[in-house]
């Protein structure tokens, strides 16, 4: 694969003031039969990651398509990233996928991005496509992390500044810029919630999780397997993963995981 084979495109997702630039990087499929991929990137990542690319790649090599995009306030795409929350990045994901999604799809989501896969085929599902999707790979998923991993950890100049700021900042080990943390989008991670209740996915899900991951604890990702009731759940725990799992090694795990999904559908 060449990179004259993956399309650079843009669509707007959102109406008047609301609406924003979405960037997206496609390559399609040359032969039929195998799913696509869609990339669901984390909080503050982008389409151009080593795994996204990884992925792209792959595909290829398999005359499979590849979708990823940048979620608004990210990356290459339009919009404040403090305008962020949950329902907008879900909105924003299932509009590519309508776009662009032209076979049934394996979503594979890192971090965040789990949490958006898992409510995307919550709203496919409402819809009555869940055919459309061919099956998950999550890795180091963060399913309801505004309210199970940092709202309890809150300290109290962090909870009096949401109140009165609106936000919060934290230093974060991936870039020079803290992490901005909004009230919107813990108010809004309460009403997208999927550890609530079983969530009904009906395509092979693998979850890759590192043990030594300092941000989503393993034992979240065992938890949310408690609330998928599909018997086709794989758990791959990487005794020395780390959150990000961008090693030549968990890269290969991802690329496998993929496969094997793939090659059963």
């Amino acid at each position: 694969m060449t990179m004259s084979d993956v399309q650079e495109k843009r669509i707007t997702v959102g109406e008047n003031g609301q609406a924003r630039e979405i960037a997206a990087l496609i390559r399609p499929a040359t032969s039929v039969g195998r799913p696509g991929t869609v990339w669901l990137g984390g909080y503050r990542s982008d389409m151009t990651g080593s795994k996204a690319e990884a992925i792209c790649v792959h595909q290829g090599s398999r005359a499979a398509s590849s979708i990823r995009f940048d979620y608004s306030g990210h990356g290459a795409s339009g919009g404040a990233f403090t305008d962020g929350t949950i329902s907008r990045w879900l909105e924003e994901s299932l509009a590519v996928f309508d776009r662009f999604a032209e076979t049934p799809q394996i979503l594979v989501g890192s971090s965040m991005g789990g949490w958006i896969a898992l409510r995307m085929a919550q709203e496919l599902k409402k819809r009555g496509q869940a055919d459309r999707i061919a099956g998950m790979v999550l890795i180091a998923p963060a399913p309801d992390f505004t309210h199970e991993l940092m709202e309890p950890e809150l300290s109290a100049e962090e909870r009096r500044s949401l109140e009165t700021r609106g936000y919060f900042e934290e230093p974060t080990p991936y870039g020079p810029d803290p992490n901005v943390f909004t009230k919107a989008l813990f108010d809004d991670g309460r009403a997208n919630r999927v550890l609530d209740g079983i969530i009904e996915v009906d395509a092979p899900v693998t979850i890759i999780q590192g043990m030594e991951d300092p941000d989503v604890p393993w034992q979240h990702a065992l938890r949310l397997v408690e609330h998928l009731p599909s018997t086709n759940v794989d758990v791959q725990l990487i005794r020395d993963g780390d959150h990000r799992l961008s090693r030549t090694e968990d890269i290969q795990r991802i690329l496998a995981a993929v496969d094997r999904i793939a090659d059963a559908a």
